[in-house]
């Protein structure tokens, strides 16, 4: 129930109605068969709108349910370094970066110090610094590196979120690769046509037998004799 003796109202259609009465607000949003709903109480006056408080209510669950989907479909991948690793390893460790980067992962990059490493940090940020310079086409620094214990890391977030989108449509291509594909074998059957050939046969059925195809079986017929001869 809505306290305040003022609101800022809006309608269905989201048309402003301005500031009025608490009482005369609910009175018009009965009248209209719908609830008077704060839309945002912190403002000053706050600000309802008529809705259905059902519809509202489920509109609501639906994206919030949305928003933790799509939370969940970003993974985390990380990728582990040494201040003394080969130049070999350094490329492949990046190249691997890129990938997850590429399907629009987030990445943590973490440099593990061993012993006396530790007392040269600067060693683990020079790596990092590297390390995302030569990713940055793929993926953007969230934070400057972190010294936590005996690892210092960088996360960092994909600028290729788009291709999520276009993941699901290589199906549809090869579909629609495979659709023209079927297309000949519809067109296989053209010896249907014949039959539509055998139509002005039945119109004329003296025709079909003059043809007399028994004549053919007349020459088997016809060695009979030749062996009789012998």
């Amino acid at each position: 129930m809505i306290r305040i003796p003022q609101v800022r109202v809006i309608d269905e259609e989201g048309n402003q109605l301005g500031v009025m009465p608490t009482p005369k607000a609910l009175e018009m949003a009965q009248d209209r068969g719908l609830d008077l709903v704060e839309v945002a109480p912190m403002a000053a006056p706050p600000v309802t709108k008529f809705l259905d408080f059902g519809q509202y209510k489920y509109d609501l669950t639906k994206k919030e349910k949305e928003a933790k989907r799509r939370q969940r479909s970003v993974t985390f991948k990380e990728v582990r370094l040494s201040p003394k690793i080969g130049i070999g390893d350094f490329e492949t460790k990046v190249h691997r970066a890129i990938e997850f980067l590429s399907d629009g992962d987030r990445i943590k990059v973490t440099v593990r110090f061993r012993g006396r490493e530790l007392t040269h940090p600067e060693l683990g940020r020079n790596l990092l610094t590297k390390f995302t310079d030569l990713v940055k086409d793929h993926g953007v620094a969230e934070r400057t590196p972190v010294l936590e214990g005996k690892s210092m890391f960088i996360t960092m977030a994909s600028t290729h979120k788009p291709k999520v989108v276009e993941a699901p449509a290589r199906p549809g291509r090869t579909a629609d690769a495979e659709a023209p594909a079927a297309a000949p074998a519809a067109t296989a059957p053209t010896a249907a046509p014949t039959e539509p050939v055998a139509a002005p046969e039945a119109g004329s059925t003296k025709q079909h037998t003059t043809p007399e195809p028994p004549a053919v079986a007349s020459e088997p017929t016809a060695a009979v004799p030749a062996s009789t001869g012998e």
